[in-house]
C-alpha cells in the first residue's frame, strides 16, 4: 500500500457523520446452522436486514468496541496528520488484567511517534490495545473515563437500546456489553464516512513515521488486518470480503463484523460469541466459518424482483357525485422492486390497502387516493402509494343537490344565521327608539312655553269724548 503523507492528510477534510439509518428487517431461514450465538445480516445496498439470530440479546463486544473508539476520534478531530508521541504508561496497567492474553498488540513502544491516522489504523487493523488507549487519553482530554462517557452518549444518540462500554479496548469487562443489531448500527453509522471505511477495509498498513529506534528497519514493520477473509493465502480467504473488524476474548468467544460485495450485491455481517474451541478443545475459527457460510447464502439465494407494478389494477374504489361512471380503478404510483429471497413465495406477501375516505368527483387521473402496504410474516416490506388510473368528471345536478343539502350544516349557513340574528335585533332596537322618540314628539306643550291668548281691547277715547 502507498504511503500518504502527512501533507496529503493534513488536507483530507473529514465528511461528517449522518445518523441517517432508517433499516427494514426481514427475516429468512438460512440453508446451513450457524455456530454464533447471534447474527445479523444486512445488505447494504437497501439498508434491509434479511437474517437475524437473538439480535437483541446482549453479548461481550471485545475489541468491536474499536469501531466506537475511532467514531469518537474521528468526529474530534480534522488533522489525522497530527502526531502523538507514545507514553506507555498509558496502556501498561492493562497488562494486569484478568485475561492478558486477549490483548493484541501492534509492536508500539514508549517514546515512538505515531499520526492518529497510524494509531487509527494500528487499532482497526490488529486490535492494538496501545494505539486504542492511547487515542482515548488523547481525545478524552486526559482521561480515559471522559472518553468512554462520549462513547456511551454517541451509542445512544445513534439508537443503540442495549449497549453499555466500559473502556476502549475491548478488553474483558462484565459490565460491557452489546447486541449485534447495536453492533450494526454503530458500524453503519461509521461507515458513512469514507475516512473509516478506508481504514477498516485496509488489508496491511505501513506507519507513515519511521521510528528507527524502536524499528530499525521500519518498511518491515506492517499491520496486517485480523480478518483471515481477506488474506489470500489463508483457507479462509473469500473473494470480495473486506474488514471490518474482528474481536476474540477467553471468557465470551469470538465476534466478526465483515463485509463482502459480489455482482453487484454488498452485504454486512455481524456474528457474535462464535466458540473458541471445538468438542475436542482444538482451537477453531467458527466466526469466519459462519460468515462465509452466510455469505454464501446471501449471493446464492437473493434476487431482486417486482412486487407490485404501476400498470397493475389493485383495487376499486367509489366515487361520489360522478357524471357516469360512479368509481375508479387504482394502481401503484411507481413499481417496486426489492430484493427478494428466492425460495419465498411472493404470493404469500399480504396487501393492506387504505382508501381515502368520502371520494368525490372530480378525480383526476393519478391522484393519490390510498396507500398499499406490503407485509411479510408480520413485518413491513413498503408501503406504496395508489393513484386513480383514470379522470371521473363531476355531475353539475348531483353537486348542486349536495350543495344544497349540506349548506344548512356548513360554516357559511351558521354564520349567515347568526349576522341575520344581529341584523334582526338591531332593527327592533332601531324601531323602538323611533317609536319612542314620536311619542314624546307629540306630548302637549306645557304652557309657558304657549302664546299669550289675545283679549279684547278697549277702544281709545277720542278728543271728541273729552
Amino acid at each position: 500500500m502507498k504511503r500518504i503523507t502527512p501533507l496529503i492528510l493534513s488536507l483530507i477534510i473529514i465528511i461528517p457523520f449522518i445518523n441517517n439509518m432508517n433499516v427494514q428487517a426481514l427475516n429468512f431461514p438460512l440453508n446451513n446452522a450457524i455456530k454464533s450465538e447471534s447474527a445479523i445480516v444486512l445488505n447494504l445496498d437497501n439498508d434491509i436486514i434479511i437474517h437475524e439470530k437473538n439480535a437483541d440479546t446482549k453479548q461481550m463486544p471485545g475489541s468491536l468496541v474499536n469501531i466506537m473508539t475511532a467514531i469518537i476520534c474521528l468526529e474530534n478531530t480534522r488533522d489525522l496528520s497530527k502526531e502523538i508521541t507514545i507514553d506507555k504508561s498509558v496502556f501498561a496497567d492493562l497488562k494486569n488484567t484478568q485475561y492478558p492474553e486477549d490483548l493484541r498488540s501492534a509492536d508500539i513502544f514508549d517514546g515512538d511517534v505515531l499520526t492518529v491516522n497510524d494509531l487509527l489504523y494500528a487499532m482497526m487493523l490488529t486490535s492494538s490495545y496501545e494505539a486504542a488507549q492511547t487515542l482515548a487519553y488523547h481525545y478524552g482530554d486526559g482521561s480515559v473515563e471522559s472518553f468512554v462517557k462520549k462513547m456511551n452518549e454517541k451509542a445512544a444518540e445513534i439508537g443503540c437500546k442495549n449497549t453499555n462500554f466500559v473502556n476502549p479496548t475491548g478488553i474483558y469487562d462484565d459490565n460491557q456489553y452489546t447486541t449485534a443489531r447495536d453492533m450494526m448500527l454503530i458500524t453503519r453509522y461509521a461507515m458513512n464516512t469514507s475516512i473509516f471505511t478506508n481504514i477498516a477495509t485496509t488489508k496491511e498498513y505501513n506507519p507513515t513515521v519511521p521510528n528507527l529506534q524502536n524499528h530499525k528497519h521500519h518498511n518491515e514493520w506492517i499491520w496486517t488486518h485480523s480478518n483471515l477473509m481477506m488474506d489470500e493465502e489463508s483457507d479462509y480467504y473469500y473473494r470480495g470480503a473486506k474488514g471490518i473488524k474482528t474481536g476474540n476474548l477467553t471468557a465470551a468467544g469470538r465476534n466478526i463484523i465483515a463485509m463482502a460485495g459480489k455482482d453487484g450485491h454488498n452485504y454486512l455481517v455481524v456474528l457474535l460469541k462464535a466458540p473458541i474451541r471445538d468438542p475436542d478443545g482444538k482451537n477453531q475459527f467458527y466466526h469466519i466459518d459462519d460468515a462465509i457460510s452466510v455469505f454464501n447464502w446471501a449471493f446464492n439465494n437473493f434476487s431482486y424482483r417486482d412486487l407490485v407494478t404501476e400498470s397493475e389494477e389493485i383495487a376499486e374504489v367509489s366515487v361520489d357525485l360522478a357524471d357516469g361512471t360512479d368509481y375508479v380503478l387504482l394502481r401503484p404510483e411507481m413499481t417496486y422492486t426489492a430484493l427478494w429471497y428466492d425460495k419465498a413465495d411472493t404470493a404469500l406477501i399480504k396487501k393492506d390497502i387504505q382508501y381515502v375516505k368520502d371520494i368525490k368527483a372530480p378525480v383526476k387521473a393519478g391522484d393519490k387516493l390510498g396507500v398499499l402496504q406490503l407485509m411479510y410474516s408480520g413485518e413491513e416490506i413498503a408501503t406504496v402509494n395508489l393513484v386513480a388510473v383514470s379522470d371521473v368528471e363531476r355531475s353539475a345536478s348531483k353537486f348542486n343537490l349536495y350543495v344544497a343539502k349540506r349548506f344548512k350544516d356548513s360554516e357559511w349557513f351558521k354564520k349567515a344565521f347568526i349576522v341575520s340574528g344581529l341584523l334582526c335585533l338591531i332593527y327592533i332596537v332601531l324601531c323602538a327608539y323611533s317609536f319612542i322618540c314620536y311619542k314624546n314628539n307629540s306630548k302637549a306643550v306645557k304652557p309657558i312655553y304657549a302664546m299669550p291668548k289675545a283679549g279684547k281691547r278697549k277702544k281709545k277715547k277720542s278728543n271728541k269724548d273729552e
